[in-house]
Parts: structure tokens; sequence; C-alpha cells
């Protein structure tokens, strides 16, 4: 059985919404876990070693990290079209993508919105605006990261946007690819339902 560790308005929403994409019948498991602002705490049902979301089980597999789990689930539904397949025309750029927006997309994210930036991460990671350059020169060859196809590193790497529109850029380019992967049914979902008043 494979099951997703789920917090609502966490790392997790993107992956929810993967979920929902390449299958429906994958076991969602909704735990608590710490919040920026103090709340909550590690939840005893959650077996991610540092009490984090997402976290994926899949029999003996065990995944933590975005990039990771986006990687796994769409090799593991290749049928999907979510990702180019092993040895396809775009198999590097999806990978790239990937680790990108892991590697780089979220730490500079996180420093600028903590306005923590300093000249050392800048000449480390890059600027929020290296940032937007980056994903810009990118959708001038298409509406998608890959071209003409969505895929899940337009997921992945559009989910920031989704959950702090202040940080979306005056980019036409930029909004309006934010606007296509916001309007896939499984985002939008998922982002009413975490978003809704409650």
């Amino acid at each position: 059985m494979t099951t997703l560790y789920h917090a609502p308005m966490s790392r997790s929403s993107s992956i929810l919404a993967l979920v929902r994409e390449l299958d429906p019948t994958i076991d969602v498991q909704t735990v608590t876990v710490r919040r920026p602002d103090g709340s909550g705490g590690p939840d005893p049902k959650n077996p991610h070693p540092e009490g984090r979301v997402p976290y994926l089980v899949d029999g003996a597999e065990h995944l933590r990290e975005r990039g990771a789990i986006v990687l796994y689930l769409t090799d593991k539904y290749p049928d999907a079209g979510l990702a180019p397949k092993v040895g396809e025309p775009g198999r590097g750029a999806y990978l790239t993508w990937l680790s990108y927006y892991q590697g780089v997309m979220e730490p500079v994210f996180i420093m600028t919105m903590l306005d923590q930036a300093t000249p050392e991460s800048i000449r480390a990671y890059g600027s929020f605006d290296d940032v937007i350059a980056s994903l810009d020169r990118a959708l001038q060859t298409g509406p998608y990261l890959l071209g003409t196809h969505y895929s899940a590193a337009d997921l992945l790497c559009a989910s920031p946007f989704q959950w702090m529109p202040h940080m979306v850029p005056d980019n036409a380019r930029i909004r309006d690819w934010v606007a296509r992967c916001s309007e896939r049914p499984s985002v939008a979902q998922v982002v009413a339902e975490e978003m809704a008043p409650a």
C-alpha cells in the first residue's frame, strides 16, 4: 500500500495534488506538524524521522523531500504523462527542474520571505530576481517549463506562487504560467479545500 502523510497548508499540499493526478486511491493520512508560528507539533502517527511532511511510504520504500517524491511517483505512474520517461526527450530538463526547485528555488523563496538574503546566500543560490529570470527564460519556449506539455515540474515549481500569491512577480509570462498551473483540477481542488475559511 502507498501512503502519503500530509498536513494541510504545508509543503505536502503540492504532493497531495500530484497524488490526485496520478492515483486517487493512494491512502492519504493527515497529520499535524510544527508550524512557523509555533503552533502544532510532531504527530506520533507520522513516520517521518523529523516529524515533517510530505512523507511517502510505498511498501519498503520511505521517501521524503518533494523532488524525490515527485520523481518516484511520476516514474511509478509513467502513463499519466506528467514526466518524460527515461530516454525520452526532455528527461534531463525535467530532472533539472526538480533539483532546481529543491536546491535553489525553495531556499531563495524562504530567505526572501524572511528578508534574510545576504550577499553570501545570493552568491550561493542567486537572488529572487535570478530565480524569476530562470523561469522566464524557460517559459519563452512554451507555456510550460518543458515546452508545450504540463509536467510535474510545473506543479512543483509553481506551487509557492499558489500559496503565496503576493510573491508572483510583475511578469506577464510567469503570471500566466502560474494561472495555467493553478487551473489544473487537482491543484485547484487542493487550493480551494485548504484555503477555504474554516
